[in-house]
Formats: structure tokens, C-alpha cells, sequence
């Protein structure tokens, strides 16, 4: 598996418009790409940070999907206060702890 990170620097006080743009337009899209795994968003709202990780099953998926992930991050430049940081990875270990089905405590 590989994974693709993006991180950039967004002011806080436009963070919450740079989500609701990436849930209606990149996750939809990214959703019909071939080999698409998964993917987490996350925010430090206090710093003004935001960061993706997509998973893709196959170097080759990862690969295919280099130009769409570049338009992808294009609809953000309004966005960005800097170029972000957009890297590829290996994914050697993926540990996701089950969910309790229980509703005791």
C-alpha cells in the first residue's frame, strides 16, 4: 500500500471553508479513483494546519493518481498561505485498533 500526504498552513479562521470544500469535491472524487484505499483529514485549528493521507492499494495506483491529486490541491490555493508539502510513501505497517461493539463501560 501506498499513501500520499499532503500538509499546508491554512489561517484558522478559513479552515472550516477549506473542509467543506475538500468533503464536497476531493473526497467524492477521490472515492472513484482506481485503487483508492482510504484517507484521513485532520486540522490543528489553534496553528492553522491541515493535512491528508490517501491510501492507495499499488505503487501503481499511487502513480496514477499524481495529476489528479495536483488538481486536487490546485482548488486549495485560495487557500494555502504557502505551497504545501505534498509527499509519497510506502505504507509498511497499517494497526487499526477494532471497534467495541459494546455499549457497557
Amino acid at each position: 500500500m501506498y499513501a500520499r500526504m499532503v500538509i499546508g498552513s491554512i489561517p484558522p479562521e478559513r479552515l472550516d471553508s477549506a473542509v467543506q470544500l475538500w468533503r464536497e469535491t476531493v473526497l467524492p472524487s477521490a472515492r472513484r479513483q482506481q485503487g483508492f484505499r482510504g484517507v484521513r483529514l485532520v486540522i490543528d485549528r489553534t496553528g492553522g494546519r491541515i493535512a491528508t493521507m490517501a491510501l492507495w492499494e499499488s505503487e501503481a495506483a499511487f502513480q496514477a493518481t499524481v495529476e489528479w491529486n495536483k488538481e486536487q490541491v490546485a482548488r486549495f490555493a485560495e487557500f494555502f498561505s504557502s505551497p504545501p508539502d505534498i509527499g509519497g510513501y510506502e505504507v509498511v505497517e497499517d494497526v487499526r485498533v477494532a471497534e467495541s461493539t459494546s455499549q457497557g463501560g
